[in-house]
């Protein structure tokens, strides 16, 4: 069975390039009916807190990541927290250091500097590797150590890659990395090979910068008499300016887009193009779609460049379809947005009022800011459009439009406003600009809004008419 794992430090946000590894490794398993596991590498003790955790696990909720082992989860293969493991890396330490495929090291940070600087001395350039100084070391002092891996000076390492392909690395070029530090905690290298050996995961996918980190890693395994897995690392997602992306060039963590009202399918959608395509250029999703059509095999090896624009043009299609978000789930995510501008509202409420807003809102904080004038009495005005378009000379036009539709009786439609105001429009030698902007920005306190007769509608007979009297007393100066 498909057994992957996504495997998060818990140091800040989730940044959305590890939103696209989860992401992958997610789809992987759903597709396979496997288990996507979730790790927490909270090794780094100075950076990692229980408040970033919480964010980890917040990100992946509110994205519909949902892990099957993990925290909140437990599992056969627990625990998933690499400080809870601790006893398990020193019990794997000492069957390596056993077989004598790694070693004890009592060289000081100190020394480790001062042997640092006089290679510098000799030879500024020169990448400063561990000589070694404690492979053959018998004696076992009472003095604190850590624990190294004992490279092989031969040979290559060669893998074959599921995005990238053949990959060799010569082992001359590695150095006796350190697996256990002196207080027990392990370095990422031979943590995560102990945890994916003991977890039974099958598949290691994460970003070509570990790539670096793949080489040790097998001859990890090996050494540990283990299965290497398969490994697949996925093209770097890049700033615009082809840096790596990050905070500096706008929002990256998973909660920015949640803040600011995008669709969590749509934010899966945008990072699946990141790396893999589908047959031809389709660009927009469901997730059950994107679940039966992913593969390795049309992941690219191209790193991606951030495209904020094509971000919310497919979160866009998403708020428009109703397919993609059902009116149910667009009333629900859009309630926070109103609830933080003062308007509590039912869902029943925002479903009626959605025709308005789902070709036009880009993301649910701006279907709240559109949807804002249905709900707030009175709506608030623009002081521009007021100025503007509530003067003296609109009275008489507002009053005419005014009593036309409030002699109209049938308000469930458009057509039966539309059909009484044209004629009336008519009779007067007018033209629906003529009265049009004034009475918008009485109804809605904008000068742009839904169409007008899907706004009254959609206000009602009783509301409209209120706002249309304080219009036309707005613009007399009443």
């Amino acid at each position: 069975m498909v057994r992957v794992r996504f495997a998060p430090s818990p140091t800040g946000y989730l940044h959305i390039g590890g939103v696209r590894t989860a992401l992958f490794n997610w789809l992987w398993a759903r597709k396979n009916k496997g288990t996507f596991v979730l790790r927490i590498e909270d090794t780094d003790q100075e950076r990692s807190t229980a408040a970033s955790e919480q964010v980890i696990l917040d990100s992946l909720s509110w994205l519909g990541i949902d892990w099957d082992e993990g925290p909140g989860k437990g599992g056969s293969y627990g625990p998933y927290k690499q400080m809870e493991r601790l006893p398990l890396y020193k019990e794997h330490a000492e069957k390596l250091i056993s077989a004598g495929k790694a070693y004890r090291c009592y060289c000081t940070k100190e020394e480790l500097d001062r042997q640092r600087a006089e290679l510098k001395a000799k030879d500024p350039k020169a990448s400063f590797r561990y000589p070694g100084t404690c492979r053959h070391r018998k004696d076992q002092p009472d003095l604190p150590f850590v624990v190294r891996f004992v490279m092989p000076e031969s040979g290559s390492v060669t893998y074959v890659d599921k995005v990238f392909g053949e990959i060799v690395t010569p082992n001359h070029a590695q150095q006796d990395f350190v697996l256990l530090r002196s207080d027990g905690i392990p370095l990422y290298n031979f943590g995560a090979v102990v945890d994916d050996h003991t977890m039974d995961i099958g598949l290691v996918a994460r970003g070509r910068d570990h790539m670096v980190n793949t080489p040790p890693q097998i001859l990890l395994y090996e050494a540990m008499g283990a299965k290497v897995p398969e490994l697949a690392h996925l093209p770097m997602m890049l700033a615009p300016s082809g840096e790596k992306l990050s905070k500096r060039h706008g929002a990256v963590s998973a909660m920015d887009y949640r803040d600011q009202g995008y669709s969590p399918h749509a934010v899966l959608n945008y990072l699946s193009r990141f790396g893999w395509s589908a047959d031809g250029e389709r660009e927009v999703f469901s997730i059950p779609e994107l679940t039966e059509a992913f593969s390795w095999e049309r992941v690219g090896r191209g790193d991606g460049k951030f495209d904020a624009k094509k971000f919310l043009a497919i979160d866009h299609e998403h708020l428009k379809t109703p397919a993609l978000t059902p009116d149910a789930e667009y009333a629900a995510r859009t309630a926070p947005f109103l609830a933080a501008r003062g308007l509590i509202v039912s869902e029943a409420e925002v479903i009626r009022t959605l025709p308005a807003v789902r070709d036009r809102a880009q993301t649910f904080v701006e279907a709240a800011d559109k949807l804002d004038f249905f709900f707030r009495e009175p709506p608030v005005f623009d002081d521009k459009a007021k100025a503007k378009f509530l003067v003296p000379d609109a009275v008489a036009k507002l009053r005419g439009f005014t009593d036309v539709l409030a002699a109209t009786a049938d308000w469930s439609l458009e057509a039966p406003l539309e059909e009484a105001v044209n004629a009336w429009l008519a009779a007067q030698s007018l033209q629906i600009k003529d009265v049009a902007q004034a009475a918008r920005v009485a109804l809605t306190g904008r000068s742009a809004s839904p169409g007008l007769f899907q706004v009254l509608m959609m206000l009602g007979r009783e509301t409209s008419l209120a706002r249309l009297e304080s219009g036309i007393a707005l613009s007399s100066g009443a």
